[in-house]
């Protein structure tokens, strides 16, 4: 496990470094090894059955979960995996309730302190229920749990949550995929040069500042409906020295001008939001960028660019991670919500990016003449050379 290289880190005990680490460690094996024994497994025993029985292979992902969940592999792999995520948060907890007073100051100080970026929270603002009834990820509290005014707890549990969680994938600052399509959007489009960028869901900003990193000259705001995140994300965002807006504010409904943005962006956001709303967020995103402004979404690729074994595979965390529009998102066909937000179909595009920590930069640069292939092994899943999927389009 990779440690946070800001001054908001939890201090923490060697016992305790240790056990983040054991969890890490079991959560690399389930997602790189158990992964492939289960396909190994399908391909070998479970679909020559399926076949024989249906005379015919699979249609989509539900009919793979119908044949494989009373094999014993896949039971005790999802059994493992959904324990190795309990602990992922339990391995925070000790040292998070330890620190939680002296995060609270720390981040109270840093705001006081620094004249970076900006904290705007809305007085009486009501958090969607589709956030606040659901623990998602299986962290308990979700991200607008809160135990006292200025609270930033949720926000560091969810960030050292995330380095236990990713196995050292998304780098020290849990900032590859910003770092990775940041960077690539500069490269690939030189002409955009941005002068004000969003992120869409931001929570505590991990990714948001990359844009910053990307394009120093632009200012750079993110959005979320949870304070804790967004205090906790504005500390960081200073500790880090990084300029960036924070804001309390629902995606369906920005309190922002028409065409006030260049780019707006969303790191793994959609598919956390109801399918009923994901228009309105698209056809919002639509309004507040500017005429040649690009809306970019890095996400799980859809089902229907997958083979029916990797929809099931990537669908599992619907079921078994209390991530209920998990699935239904990934069902929808982006270039539809695009062409219903109000984007022109000629002008969408899609990307699969090599993760910069990953593949390093030169094999990243190249990916820039390139327009990607989804890559079943490998996009947007946990695993060894991971690739990151994002669509959208320019205005």
């Amino acid at each position: 496990m990779l440690e946070p290289t800001h001054s908001l880190k939890l201090r923490k005990t060697r016992d305790e470094k240790a056990r983040m680490n054991f969890v890490s460690g079991i959560r690399a094996h389930v997602l790189n090894d158990m992964a492939n024994g289960m396909r190994a497994v399908w391909e070998a025993d479970v679909e020559p059955e399926f076949r024989r029985k249906r005379r015919r292979g699979p249609k989509d992902g539900p009919e793979v979960h119908g044949a494989m969940k009373s094999n014993e592999y896949f039971k005790f792999y999802s059994t493992l995996r959904v324990t190795a995520q309990d602990l992922v948060w339990q391995s925070v907890f000790p040292p998070l309730d330890r620190e939680r007073d002296r995060l609270k100051a720390d981040a109270l100080e840093l705001r006081r302190r620094s004249k970076l970026g900006s904290l705007t929270l809305a007085e009486g603002f009501e958090v969607p229920r589709y956030v606040s009834a659901i623990d998602v990820h299986l962290m308990a509290g979700n991200y607008d749990g809160e135990y006292d005014s200025d609270d930033v707890t949720a926000g560091s549990l969810y960030d050292n949550g995330l380095a236990v969680f990713s196995f050292g994938l998304m780098g020290k600052n849990l900032d590859d995929i910003g770092q990775s399509i940041a960077g690539f959007v500069r490269r690939k489009f030189p002409q955009l040069a941005p002068k004000k960028i969003l992120d869409l869901g931001c929570t505590i900003g991990h990714n948001t500042g990359s844009w910053k990193d990307a394009f120093p000259s632009a200012e750079v705001h993110g959005i979320d409906v949870a304070a804790p995140c967004l205090r906790y994300a504005h500390a960081r965002a200073q500790a880090q020295g990084r300029a960036v807006h924070f804001h309390q504010m629902n995606a369906e409904q920005l309190e922002f001008p028409d065409a006030s943005f260049d780019v707006v962006f969303s790191s793994m956001f959609l598919h956390e939001i109801p399918k009923k709303s994901i228009p309105r967020i698209l056809a919002e995103a639509h309004r507040v960028l500017k005429p040649g402004g690009l809306m970019l979404h890095m996400e799980l690729p859809p089902n229907s660019q997958l083979s029916p074994y990797d929809a099931f595979y990537l669908d599992w965390d619907s079921t078994y991670n209390n991530e209920p529009f998990y699935k239904p998102f990934r069902d929808l066909k982006p270039e539809k919500l695009c062409r219903d937000a109000g984007f022109d179909p000629k002008k969408y595009v899609q990307f699969v990016i090599p993760s910069i920590g990953w593949y390093g930069e030169k094999v990243w640069a190249g990916a820039v003449a390139q327009q990607g292939e989804v890559d079943s092994d490998k996009t947007g899943r946990l695993t060894d050379g991971v690739m990151w999927y994002s669509f959208g389009a320019f205005k």
